[in-house]
């Protein structure tokens, strides 16, 4: 018998997810359900997926829910599972202000990457959006050693390995064109530092303190954008300029475009990192649970 299941859909500079709301972990995902749901053509399309579960309902936030309420369960859009996504996570607060499970503020949402905390602004007068921009702490950037490269074509430059609760290569470029199609992941080398895959970036300067992007991400291909891909890429721009917050004792801010709009992150001296930028909701609907328990079968 066919029921239907809610479902939203939103983006944060253009990284688009389809948004499941599923209080209670009711729902059984399987990898291939997730990537028929955000398929552009056959499904309702998106960069990934977003399951909204209370903490205490799911076994790998249940740790959390002392200190938030809401766990995002993130899933890339092949299906496979991940520990954050930054852009995510403002879409993922906006469904709860929506919803009316937040309001303008401070609010925790659990993630596999650890608890984020959360800051919904008002809106700017006349700034042409009825909604106040989203900051996420993303926590603090590691800095794992090591010499990096990655490779397009006859094209290989060195790269900066950087950890924002997933693993990142940030390449400063000449041309954001050398970044090829990106539809399939750049060759990384060692293979042995990212044994379960990499999100790589290609940079550009653009100004002082000012960059801008591209992005494959991991299980995803490119994307508009990139949360943590952005604060992976402000943390290696400050420290190729000689800038650190942590030796300094002075916040680094740095502007970060990418494809689908702007992201600002700031570093501050204790190492934490924040990022703002919008998130909007565009639509929401119901899924039919028969076209859904079909494609689930899939191998």
């Amino acid at each position: 018998m066919s029921h239907r299941i809610a479902f939203l859909k939103g983006h944060g500079t253009e990284n688009d997810f389809v948004i499941l709301p599923d209080p209670e972990n009711a729902l059984e995902l399987s990898p291939a359900a997730v990537a028929a749901l955000c398929d552009r053509r056959a499904g309702i399309g998106g960069d990934g997926l977003l399951r909204v579960v209370r903490s205490a309902a799911h076994p790998e936030a249940r740790a959390m829910a002392d200190r938030a309420e809401w766990f995002m369960d993130y899933r890339n859009s092949d299906g496979s599972i991940a520990e954050m996504c930054g852009n995510g996570v403002r879409v993922f607060a906006r469904y709860l202000q929506r919803a009316g499970h937040v309001t303008e503020g401070d609010l925790a949402v659990a993630t596999r990457g650890g608890v984020k905390s959360v800051h919904i602004a008002k809106p700017v007068p006349n700034s042409g959006s009825p909604e106040g921009d989203i900051t996420v702490g993303m926590g603090k950037a590691l800095l794992p050693e090591g010499d990096i490269t990655v490779s397009v074509g006859e094209l290989t430059w060195p790269a900066r390995n950087v950890n924002m609760g997933n693993p990142h290569a940030v390449a400063f470029v000449d041309d954001l064109a050398q970044a090829g199609n990106l539809l399939s992941p750049p060759p990384v080398s060692p293979a042995t530092a990212y044994p379960h895959g990499v999100n790589v970036e290609f940079v550009v300067d653009r100004a002082p303190r000012h960059v801008a992007l591209r992005v494959h991400e991991r299980g995803s291909g490119e994307t508009r954008s990139c949360g943590t891909g952005a604060c992976a890429v402000a943390v290696a721009a400050a420290r190729r300029d000689g800038l650190d917050p942590g030796r300094t004792g002075t916040p680094v801010t740095y502007t970060v475009d990418v494809p689908g709009g702007r992201l600002t992150v700031t570093e501050r001296p204790d190492g934490e990192i924040e990022m703002s930028g919008p998130a909007v909701i565009v639509a929401e609907g119901e899924i039919d649970t028969l076209w859904l328990e079909t494609v689930s079968k899939r191998a």
